[in-house]
């Protein structure tokens, strides 16, 4: 099933987010795809609002990843793999210790993975819309029904 949502104001968001996290409750890793400024970091940021973050969430552009602290929902990684030039730079700060140990992992710019993405994550694809609207298709993707694998 995907869930598609449509948003015209960044104030609308903390419903997306909302959504998001009712449709995917069990779902710890999350694949963020969309164009430069499309407001990848921005869903991420209301991500973990929604989860009671009062940390500023930004994007971890040169340091990779961020962690946040979310009350009673554990630890939150925030990549953005914008800047990485060979998947042996992941395998260097240890990612899979990250995906793996079960806390929420948001990875912005996860093409550049090239075939370490795990079996099964929710796929975010934010596109912009001509009204300037932000459109969401979120949706559970394994490793039998993923597009973005080549197999």
């Amino acid at each position: 099933m995907v869930l598609k949502l449509t948003v015209a104001r960044e104030t609308e968001l903390s419903m997306v987010a909302r959504k998001v996290k009712a449709h995917f409750s069990g779902e710890r890793i999350f694949l963020l795809f969309g164009a430069m400024g499309v407001g990848k970091t921005t869903f991420v940021k209301a991500m973990a609002e929604a989860m009671g973050v009062k940390d500023i969430v930004s994007s971890p552009t040169f340091s990779l990843v961020n962690q946040y602290d979310a009350p009673g929902e554990g630890a939150i990684f925030h990549f953005d793999l914008y800047r990485i030039n060979k998947v042996e730079e992941l395998l260097d700060i240890g990612y899979e210790e990250y995906l793996y140990s079960g806390n929420y992992c948001f990875i912005e710019w996860p093409e550049k993975m090239e075939g370490l993405l795990p079996e099964s994550y929710v796929s975010v694809v934010i596109t912009e819309q001509e009204g300037g609207e932000r459109c969401f298709e979120v949706q559970q993707i394994s490793s039998l029904s993923n597009p973005f694998l080549d197999t």
